[in-house]
Formats: C-alpha cells, structure tokens, sequence
C-alpha cells in the first residue's frame, strides 16, 4: 500500500502548526495567518493520499498505524480506516483550510489563539475519526472540547461564556458514562481496547441495552438528537463564524460517527431493540425541529435547528438496517459539512458587514452583494435538498430506505423537503429579495475575491457530490455491506 504514516502526518501536521503559531504575538498577526494557512493546507495534502490509494473492494482497515503507548493498560496508538471513516478525515482537513480563510481579515484580537485553536481541533478530530483504540478515542474525543470551548468562550457574542460553559457541561457529562462503558467492554474482552476486537463479543441483551444507553448519552448530545439538543442553538449563536462552521461541519459528525462505529456494530442486537425509540427521536428531529426553524427571527439560529433536523436523517438512516439508509446517512454527513458550513459562511459574510444576524435588519441584499446572493441562492436550495445538489442525495436514499422498512416512517421523514423549503426558502427571500431595506443595506459592498474563494470551493463541492457521488458512494460499499452482515448476523 504505502509505507508513509498518512493518518499522524494528517492528525499532527495540524497541531504541531497550532502550537508553532502560538509562539507569536498580535505584532505578527500577518505572518501568523500565513503560517495557519500553510499548515492546514498541508494537513489537507497529508489525508488527500488516503483518498488516492484506497481500495474500495475491502471492508478491512487500511493505512494501520500501531504501537505501544501504554502497555500496563494494554493502550495502543493504534490508527486506521475504513471506507466510512476515511471520507470524514477529508472533510475536516478541507473545512479547516476554508475557516483559516474565512477567518482573514473578521478576526482582529488574539489572531495566533484563533488560529491554534482550529488547525489543533482539525488535528484532534482526524484522530477521532482514524482512532481504532477505544481509549485513544477518547482522548481525542474528549479533547476535542477544550479549543471549541476557547473560541465560543474568548471569540464569542455577548452570552459567550454562558453558550460555551454550557456546550461544555452537555457533551463532557455525556462522554463519562461511555469511558463506563468503555472500561466494561474492556473487562469483558479480556484486557483488549481494540475497537476490532469488540465487534465479536458475545454480550448478552441485558447488558449490550446498558451498554447502548451509555453510548446514546454521549453521542446523542454531540448529534444533537432531541431531547438533547438545547446547547447547539446557544453554542452556534454566540460561536464566532469559523466556530459555527466548524461546530456544524464537523463536530456534530462525531456522534453520528460513535453511533456507527460503537452502538452499531458492538452492541447489534441491543441495536435492533432499541430500534424503533432511535427512529422515534429522529423523526421528531426532523419533523418537529424543522417547525420550529420556521419560527426564529435569528438567521444563525435557523440554520442551528435546521441542522438538527437533517442529522435527525443520519441517525433514522442508521437504525433502518438497509444499505440505503446507511449510505444514504453518511452521505448525508458529507452534505450537511459542506452545506451547513456554507450557510453559516455565508451569515458570516453578511454579519461582517451590518454586525447583525436578524433577518428583520435585511432585505434587498442582492441589489448590492449579487454575486453573494447567486452563491447563497444555491447554498439555499442544497439545504432544501434541491436534485442536483449535495442535499438531495443523502435524503433521498434515506426516504427510500424508510419507504421499504415502513411507508409512515418514509413519509413522516419525506416533510423535511417540504418544510427544509419552508424555512430556508422564506429566510432567504426576506433577507435577499425585494427593495433595499435601509441605508445599511445599501451601503453593503459585495464580496471580495477571498470571500468568493471560499464560497466558490464550497459551491463546487455541492455541486459536484450532487451531480456525481459515485466517488463517495464507492468507496463506502464494501464497509458498509460487512457492517449490515455483522449486524444482521446477530440480530435477535
């Protein structure tokens, strides 16, 4: 395959340039942005070779990293990835490279803290995604929340401190009971925290349903799943624009990612029990927080719920046991990172200029920004999963998914469609269309070629996955296929 260490260059090219930026001062704000964008660049250049050199026909593990890190407790730094995975690692490293830009010019104070703390998150969270020891896991899981912390705490609005303690307190209580579980299934596999060696323990019901109620916890919290989802609105408010897109983008994947590579496969039969109250939950996601989007008068907050509503169509994905619904889900994943980074961008693009996200404060915003209102447009219609979008594909393999395992469950999960229009649709005619609102609308200036940069990138890739997503697609196949075989094979 390759000798090349591709997964550590990939997880520490991007710490080891967070730690170096911090070395300098606000005095060296220019040359810090630069030295950010060079480390995330190659952070990005370090994961496109897993891409380039996987063989889709094998659902084993690929570009395996392993070593002892502490042999009295039989931890390994041991890395890998499959074709779920691996497509999760690209996107992080890409999204950093577009929030480094992003945040340019916006960020004035403490630039080489804002800039550490993305390119060290970017690192952390390619180690979730490449960690295949469970304690390793969650070490990087777990570590994940101190540099989102900082940037909603020190970057944030004015209820910063209060949206940051709080995003906090949510996903770390969560995280303690699955180290419980963890510990448990580390007892009960003979001293092993390989996550391999888990996936063929024969655990009765009893306990695999304790088990799965220590995962949800902790996953259900990062997904956001309803009832748990009160922090993300606050957190995504008051977060800087860098930090909700990264929040959005990236961290909400991760516990969809522990669903798929804890509950699913270790603990499959307490699974399909529990089935149903997963698929309940996500419906009520989809439909009910899809209402209540509808209602908010803060753009960032709309796009908040609206992006609880479309993970709520990863997890149903996920507990309808069919090829479909799984693809479909991940794709989905892959989507909504490009999707909801764009929308909040794009937020960001316009709060830059009027420093306001009340969507009362626009109107007529494409008489004076139109090529940012062409971009947003279709930034808009992907999040209504428009055909020929990213949005549309994920979704639809979902519904068709739901549609063969029960009709009201796929037509309860079709009225995103109708109601991801509703309120995408009626905040973007409000904010874009009509006569110009004030003076301040106005005087706005259109966006610049870093801004068209970003945007254009990101436009390409809604495009492109909407158009063509074999490449992705392919690549989960085989993964997918033995997930649903070790499922199925221990279903009660």
């Amino acid at each position: 395959m390759t000798s090349a260490p591709w997964l550590s260059l990939s997880i520490w090219i991007p710490i080891l340039f967070g730690l170096a930026v911090l070395a300098f001062s606000d005095r060296h704000a220019a040359q810090v942005r630069q030295i950010s964008l060079i480390g995330a660049l190659l952070g990005l250049a370090a994961s496109l070779p897993l891409y380039a050199g996987f063989n889709i026909q094998t659902s084993a593990m690929q570009f395996v990293e392993i070593s002892t890190w502490i042999p009295r407790f039989n931890i390994h730094y041991h890395l890998g990835v499959d074709g779920i995975s691996v497509l999760f690692i690209l996107l992080n490293s890409f999204i950093t490279v577009l929030v480094v830009l992003a945040g340019w010019e916006s960020i004035k104070q403490r630039v080489a803290q804002y800039m550490a703390a993305f390119l060290i998150m970017s690192g952390l969270l390619n180690g979730v995604f490449a960690a295949l020891d469970a304690m390793l896991f969650y070490v990087f899981f777990e570590a994940t929340l101190i540099p989102m912390y900082l940037v909603i705490g020190v970057w944030g609005g004015p209820n910063r401190v209060y949206a940051a303690v709080k995003f906090f307190l949510y996903t770390l209580l969560g995280s303690l009971l699955m180290l419980v579980a963890f510990l448990y299934l580390f007892d009960k596999s003979g001293g092993s925290f390989a996550i391999l060696d888990w996936h063929k323990l024969p655990l009765a019901l009893t306990p695999q349903i304790l088990l799965f109620a220590a995962f949800f916890l902790a996953f259900a919290v990062k997904v956001p799943m309803w009832p748990v989802h009160t922090w993300l609105p606050d957190a995504h408010v008051e977060a800087p624009t860098g930090g909700s897109a990264v929040l959005a983008a990236i961290l909400l994947k991760l516990g969809a990612y522990g669903f798929i590579r804890f509950s699913l496969p270790v603990l499959p039969d307490a699974s399909h029990a529990l089935a149903g109250f997963m698929i309940t939950l996500s419906l009520i996601a989809v439909v009910y927080i899809g209402l209540v989007a509808i209602a908010q008068t803060d753009m960032k907050k709309l796009i908040a719920y609206s992006s609880i509503a479309h993970m709520g169509f990863v997890t149903l994905g996920f507990f309808i046991f069919s090829a479909y619904g799984i693809e479909g889900a991940l794709i989905q994943m892959v989507s909504h990172g490009f999707v909801s980074a764009a929308m909040f961008l794009c937020v960001g693009v316009m709060y830059d200029r009027m420093h306001s996200r009340n969507i009362a404060d626009y109107g007529g915003v494409v008489n004076t920004m139109p090529k940012f209102a062409s971009l947003m447009m279709l930034f808009a219609m992907a999040n209504c999963g428009l055909p020929a979008t990213s949005g549309f594909v994920g979704e639809f393999m979902v519904i068709m998914g739901a549609l063969k395992h029960n009709f009201w469950i796929g037509f309860l999960a079709a009225t995103t469609l109708i109601f991801g229009a509703a309120y995408t649709l009626w905040m973007y005619k409000r904010v874009i269309f009509g006569a110009v609102a004030n003076d301040h609308v106005a005087a706005l200036k259109d966006i610049g070629a870093r801004e068209f940069l970003v945007l254009a990138l990101l436009a390409i890739a809604v495009l492109g996955m909407g158009l063509y997503p074999l490449p992705l697609t392919e690549v989960m196949h085989a993964s997918v296929n033995d997930l649903l075989k070790h499922v199925a094979a221990s279903k009660l």
